[in-house]
């Protein structure tokens, strides 16, 4: 839009008013003055005049510009002081404590300082004396693969899990965009369904899924009878097509696979080769770090199954089926390669967390 002076201004209003409020009659009294070329338009004359009434002023509106926080030597010195004080501290928070703006203490915290947020990560917990253990068992598995260089590949990893028909929802992440609160709720059964389900993981591929229900096809947990049960009437046939002769079998500590009558199974088919709280090699407790099944199969399962909603458990079921069938054995060697290096690095970190694949990038 043309930017008319004060004083054209001026005499628009006094037409305006001169020829009683009318803008055909107030363009026509001011062709003389503007000429033909420079007339202002209808729009024009009464924005100008809408102005003038509401304001009382022919002057321009100075627009307020918003005072920024100066980005300091002090003020960054300050940052760099609290962020040492507390580095885990909300930006909102920070910003009120030291005075300054959100968006001036991020560019702070990100060009002034060069730092990056980062999410803390959830893992096992270790008790005092599980890093020994755990040392202790990656030093027999090291000598092992020493001794036969092929031993990583003759290990049998065992583990259930428990999978919900209802899946997870993380409200955290779940937003209805909406111009009014549409109350959504998600309703979750006191005692929602589930499948437990055990597989055994080796170089060859994955054995299973084997699904624990009682006579009536109802699922249900593990408990020893239930898992002895596993063993004899579906493992052991399994095992047919493999050269068990100098295989291992790993199991964690859980206590319906501990009892003496399941190690003593188990010893009966292999021998001293097997794994497991109260087994002839001890497994450390707390190590789902260090086993395939858990550090692999059920994240990479339980990523897949829930991908179509299923509603019903035969869904459920059908779907964990699928997607472990689809677990080819070039991946199962490469997870098992990847359980080398774990053997080695958890050895380096003395039995410890091992920070440097957990936050692997």
């Amino acid at each position: 839009m043309v930017k008319f002076t004060n004083e054209q201004r001026l005499e628009i209003i006094k037409n305006y008013y001169r020829n009683t409020e009318s803008v055909v009659a107030t363009l026509r009294a001011l062709t003389p003055v503007f000429g033909p070329n420079n007339l202002p338009t209808r729009q024009a004359v009464r924005a100008i005049v809408n102005k003038f009434e509401s304001t009382y002023s022919l002057l321009d509106v100075l627009v307020p510009v918003r005072q920024r926080t100066s980005r300091s030597t002090e003020i960054i010195t300050a940052v760099r002081a609290s962020v040492e004080n507390e580095s885990n501290q909300s930006i909102r928070r920070r910003s009120q404590e030291l005075g300054i703006s959100q968006t001036t203490l991020w560019r702070i915290l990100h060009e002034g300082l060069g730092l990056h947020p980062y999410k803390i990560k959830l893992t096992q917990e270790l008790k005092p004396l599980d890093h020994l253990k755990r040392r202790n068992f990656c030093d027999w598995a090291l000598q092992k693969f020493e001794e036969d260089n092929q031993f990583h590949r003759k290990i049998i990893f065992s583990d259930e899990a428990h999978f919900w028909l209802n899946g997870f929802v993380n409200k955290q992440n779940m937003r209805f965009w909406s111009a009014t609160n549409p109350h959504v709720l998600q309703g979750t059964p006191l005692h929602p369904q589930k499948v437990t389900v055990w597989c055994g993981f080796h170089v060859g591929g994955v054995i299973g899924p084997y699904f624990f229900v009682d006579e009536n096809d109802r699922h249900v947990t593990v408990n020893g009878n239930r898992y002895r049960a596993m063993l004899e009437d579906y493992f052991w046939l399994e095992l047919d097509g493999l050269d068990i002769n100098d295989m291992w079998f790993q199991q964690d500590g859980a206590t319906c696979h501990t009892a003496s009558q399941t190690i003593d199974l188990l010893k009966k088919k292999f021998g001293n080769r097997v794994i497991s709280r109260n087994g002839p090699v001890e497994w450390p407790p707390r190590s789902c770090d260090l086993t395939p099944v858990d550090f692999f199969l059920w994240g990479h399962v339980k990523s897949l199954v829930y991908a179509n909603k299923p509603t019903t458990l035969e869904k459920l079921r059908n779907n964990i089926e699928r997607e472990i069938a689809n677990i080819s054995a070039d991946m199962c060697e490469r997870v098992v390669q990847n359980w080398l290096q774990r053997i080695d690095c958890c050895k380096r970190a003395r039995g410890g967390h091992m920070v440097e694949i957990e936050f692997h990038s």
